[in-house]
């Protein structure tokens, strides 16, 4: 079967530092972080009271009233995205076979609010069960798949992908794949997240998965530093158009970039820790080198899951140090959660477009609040501390893991016909 190339068409973005993908990308370059005190609920009792929120949002800009009330906000997050996506695809007028075009949309936790709400009104009653007829369909994870092919009438493969954190990065690997394999023509695929609630905040607290660092939330997401003590819960949604190339030409399509190689792998170890030596990383990496025919010297860049947790940033940094050698200390490692905090199913989708722009640019964002050398840390590595950096880059790679042990890595080229 001939060997079917796969280009990214179209970008969109919903972030705590951007509403659309320009936005995202200039608060990206100039180091700009989302975090603040939380305004989604009162959190005074909580150990944790700031996050990295969507800003300036309002669902009513986007819906009419009876379809807010039909969309959980991470199915919201994900519409919106999404439509960017397609409208800076140049879908809108194309005349395309839509049964040739899909939707692969993850999240790993899905309709949080409105299960919280739905259950929280049962508990408060006397035992009737009165629940809104949308509840089952507003909080399912796949739903938001369901509702962009309606919408735009893609009637190619349609499903939702979910691996806790790579949940959207798996989504883009899967319209990879698809696509490769001649089961389509183009996906539009990435994922949303809207966990800045109770439950997502109080949960990840129970675990010690989180910062706390109350007085201080916006250098509280601190990848890389001696000074880390868990991520910041981010929320919102990232979006891209995959197509297969010859479909993007015929059609004189923009192209961003080429997606050339993917790797996914399970560290088969602990139910959230990662694996010490961050094996399963390191072979997630190695199989999207190995899937696109480059060598460990054409990566230029690396935008690590990076998420400030004391382990995960030991084990992913070793991971890069094994399988890179000598040429590690020559890539430019960052982390985009050090602002935008940890979007979980959606972190992968948004931070493959920050991947994605920073070869386009040839700039990478930087890991801001870095103050302490963490002595546990590879730091040989370039770390992209404090400010972007101006160089060129022909291929990068975005990782994303997931509690279960799930890893995902894929690979982006610059663009050559």
């Amino acid at each position: 079967m001939k060997v079917r190339r796969v280009v990214v068409t179209g970008l969109g973005a919903l972030t705590p530092i951007g509403n659309t993908v320009p936005e995202y990308w200039n608060s990206l370059v100039n180091g700009v972080s989302g975090a603040d005190r939380i305004t989604r609920f009162d959190a005074a009792k909580f150990k944790t009271q700031f996050a990295c929120e969507v800003k300036n949002f309002d669902p009513l800009n986007f819906f009419d009233r009876k379809e807010v009330r039909k969309y959980d906000p991470y199915a919201q997050y994900g519409m919106v995205s999404s439509d960017e996506a397609i409208a800076d695809a140049g879908l809108i007028t194309e005349k395309l076979d839509l049964e040739r075009v899909g939707v692969i949309w993850a999240s790993g936790i899905g309709g949080l609010v409105t299960f919280l709400d739905e259950v929280s009104d049962f508990a408060r009653g006397d035992g009737t069960p009165r629940f809104n007829p949308f509840f089952i369909p507003k909080m399912i994870a796949d739903i938001t798949a369901g509702h962009i092919s309606i919408k735009h009438g893609f009637k190619g493969p349609n499903f939702a992908t979910v691996s806790a954190c790579a949940s959207s990065a798996n989504a883009i690997v899967d319209a990879f794949s698809y696509i490769k394999w001649g089961k389509a023509e183009m996906f539009i695929c990435g994922g949303s997240e809207a966990a800045v609630n109770p439950p997502g905040v109080g949960g990840f607290n129970a675990m010690h998965a989180i910062s706390t660092r109350n007085d201080d939330p916006k250098t509280a997401s601190r990848p890389f530093d001696k000074g880390r003590d868990g991520f910041v819960i981010g929320e919102g949604a990232g979006a891209l158009v995959v197509e297969e190339l010859e479909h993007a030409l015929a059609r004189g399509a923009k192209i961003y970039c080429e997606i050339v190689g993917s790797g996914l792998t399970a560290d088969a170890y602990h139910m959230t820790g990662p694996h010490p030596e961050g094996d399963g990383a390191r072979r997630a990496m190695k199989a999207a080198l190995l899937e696109s025919g480059l060598s460990i010297t054409d990566i230029d860049h690396i935008n690590t899951h990076g998420t400030s947790t004391p382990l995960g940033d030991i084990a992913e940094t070793k991971a890069i140090a094994i399988l890179f050698g000598d040429h590690a200390p020559t890539i430019n490692i960052n982390s985009t959660k050090s602002m935008t905090g940890h979007l979980l199913g959606a972190a992968g989708a948004v931070e493959s477009i920050a991947t994605i722009l920073a070869v386009q640019n040839n700039i990478v964002p930087p890991t801001i609040n870095h103050f302490t050398d963490d002595p546990d840390i590879d730091n040989s590595l370039n770390y992209t501390f404090h400010k972007a950096v101006k160089r060129e880059i022909n291929a990068a790679i975005s990782n994303t893991f997931g509690f279960g042990g799930h890893n995902a890595s894929i690979l982006f080229k610059k663009f050559v016909e």
